[in-house]
């Protein structure tokens, strides 16, 4: 009854990875035989790790993340351009920790969005915040914030996420509302927090799509000069995967 009493305690103070743990100890015989704090000290790594385990669930489903992506399962075979070593620099998370930002261009399919997304899967693994968001989506989302009201609370949510990827930059020129909002989520952001953006884009161009050189500056300014750059090239993964996919079933 004792025991009962005690589990209904644990879940009660939603220590539910103790509480497990405590009913796996109680049905192994043998577990008298250990140390009162060793038994202890298993139920207080359980617990840790569960509440650990539940935060990085949370975290990645807080991101959004278009792709359910790993910087493990990167594919460095096909030739695009990718260095192994700056992926691997940037997956121990010290940009992050230094909000320094990661600007990835390249061809369309050459793998922009599933490298943004594994390096913001890496961040929530890290204990790290993240939110993937498309560049049209963001100017559209803040126009409606703008409109019922929400517009500094949306802000504020951009603002204190630790790492946010900005996916599709330059897919339209942008009007003049939508360059004064990303001026300001970036300039929220800098010093502060991480950007990654993704686009087929190369930097140079960034101008004529911003259409305004005063804003352009002060955006190209904040973002990448304290930014790590990827640059990929070559046929698109899609394609490739396409013809590999294809030439399996025809054999």
């Amino acid at each position: 009854m004792l025991n009962e009493q005690t589990l209904e305690k644990l879940y009660a103070m939603k220590l539910n990875g103790m509480a497990d743990a405590f009913k796996d100890q109680l049905q192994q015989p043998s577990i008298n035989d250990i140390p009162f704090e060793d038994r202890f000290a298993l139920l207080v790594d359980l617990q840790w790790t569960w509440k650990e385990d539940r935060r990085m669930k949370r975290l990645l489903s807080n991101a959004k993340l278009k792709i359910n992506a790993c910087l493990e399962d990167i594919d460095y075979k096909t030739p695009r351009g990718l260095d192994k070593s700056v992926i691997l620099r940037l997956a121990a998370c010290e940009w992050i920790r230094n909000a320094q930002n990661v600007i990835i261009t390249g061809p369309t399919g050459g793998g922009k969005t599933y490298l943004a997304c594994a390096l913001a899967n890496r961040a929530c693994r890290n204990g790290y915040s993240a939110f993937y968001i498309r560049i049209p989506r963001l100017f559209q989302e803040l126009a409606i914030a703008r409109a019922d009201g929400t517009y500094a609370k949306l802000m504020n949510k951009l603002a204190k996420t630790k790492v946010i990827i900005l996916d599709d930059l330059g897919l339209a020129p942008m009007t003049s509302p939508e360059r004064r909002d990303l001026l300001e989520v970036i300039e929220d952001r800098h010093g502060l927090a991480s950007t990654i953006v993704a686009t087929q884009l190369p930097i140079e161009s960034w101008h004529d799509n911003i259409r305004d050189p005063t804003i352009a500056d002060a955006i190209l300014d904040r973002l990448i000069h304290n930014a790590h750059k990827i640059a990929l090239d070559g046929d698109s993964m899609r394609k490739i995967h396409s013809a590999l996919t294809n030439k399996t079933h025809s054999e």
